[in-house]
């Protein structure tokens, strides 16, 4: 994907939205076992009318998430899109989990945190529950991690909650929120 000036103003080209609307399309038609029961021309229709949330998605995919719909919600009307990629997103790994853990680190500081990641692209972390329903649609996450929302009185504590899949099973492990590895990026969610 191209980049450009307008990216930082949270616009995107019309060659950009078309590029973008291609990629997203043939993916959704590719996995149609993430949302069998749903119709592109649909989803396309509410994207058009979201320039926001399809800079978004744009996000996502830059920082090869492979973003795609995972749901409806019926109430909302609201389509469901996750970071598909099979690993945590190569754009962004590396960093620790939020900006408190970002400050206070003293040396050998982390580019950015996952937090302030997801802020700036308008997306949210997966939650557990979610980052469980994504790998009930596949194998995600075999050799990396990905960190997810994190439960305050946890946070509290100094600590963060990741998640990967090992021998077959969905696995939540702990973690100093300062920590971070060339391994573990964020998984993230975006209602459209």
């Amino acid at each position: 994907m191209t980049t450009s000036p307008s990216s930082s103003k949270k616009e995107l080209s019309l060659e950009q939205q078309e590029e973008l609307l291609k990629i997203l399309k043939a993916r959704f038609e590719k996995n149609m076992d993430r949302h069998s029961d749903l119709e592109w021309t649909n989803v396309q229709a509410k994207l058009e009318a979201n320039s926001d949330k399809l800079w978004s998605l744009y996000e996502m995919e830059k920082t090869e998430g492979e973003p795609d719909v995972v749901g409806y919600d019926e109430q909302s009307g609201e389509y469901i899109f996750y970071d598909c990629s099979a690993e945590s997103p190569k754009g962004r790994r590396s960093v620790c989990y939020d900006h408190e853990a970002l400050e206070s680190r003293k040396q050998h500081k982390p580019e950015n945190s996952a937090i302030n990641m997801a802020a700036d692209m308008g997306i949210e972390l997966l939650t557990e529950e979610q980052y469980r329903e994504l790998q009930k649609l596949g194998e995600f996450d075999k050799k990396t991690s990905s960190w997810v929302q994190t439960p305050a009185a946890i946070r509290k504590l100094g600590g963060a909650i990741f998640c990967d899949r090992r021998y077959d099973m969905v696995f939540v492990y702990h973690n100093g929120a300062e920590s971070y590895y060339a391994a573990r990026g964020f998984r993230g969610s975006l209602r459209v």
